[in-house]
């Protein structure tokens, strides 16, 4: 048994001590915004927030997650900045077939609130560990910068 606190909340979950917290979030708890894309770290479908920094949570042995505060986008609902960059995203039409957007969305709101999203080459770079299929990322990348200002004035 393994306790977890995500979203704020404790949780006592059953799990094998190799298994990953990607895993874990999916299959015990059902926060199925956490996707496991290539279960490599290569592709970010699976970030999530490990006491506020971005992590690969397929990588991740839910063991090791024990005693940190863990954030899955369902635990964001309510964060501005996760608000700002839900309405550009919508408004630059960097959605499509969704299945990179959490991971997406996490590693762009961390961006954000490091100061890092003021231009398009920023952006890219702060954003090359993710990987999307559908958009060619231009819409993402404006989508960054429009959450960016949205929240910078």
């Amino acid at each position: 048994m393994m306790r977890l606190t995500i979203n704020g909340t404790g949780h006592q979950v059953p799990a094998e001590p190799r298994e990953s917290l990607a895993h874990v979030l999916r299959d015990r708890l059902g926060l199925t915004a956490t996707r496991l894309g290539c279960a490599q770290g290569s592709c970010g479908a699976c970030n999530v927030l490990v006491d506020g920094s971005p992590v690969r949570a397929c990588l991740l042995p839910a063991s090791l997650a024990e005693g940190e505060d863990i954030t899955t986008l369902e635990g964001l609902r309510d964060d501005a900045a996760m608000a700002a960059l839900r309405e550009a995203f919508q408004a630059e039409h960097a959605l499509q077939c969704g299945y990179c957007t959490a991971g997406m969305l996490l590693a762009a709101r961390d961006l954000i609130l490091r100061g890092r999203a003021h231009d398009a080459a920023q952006v890219r770079a702060g954003l090359a560990g993710q990987l999307c299929r559908c958009t060619g990322y231009d819409g993402i990348v404006a989508a960054v910068q429009r959450a960016a200002r949205t929240l910078s004035r």
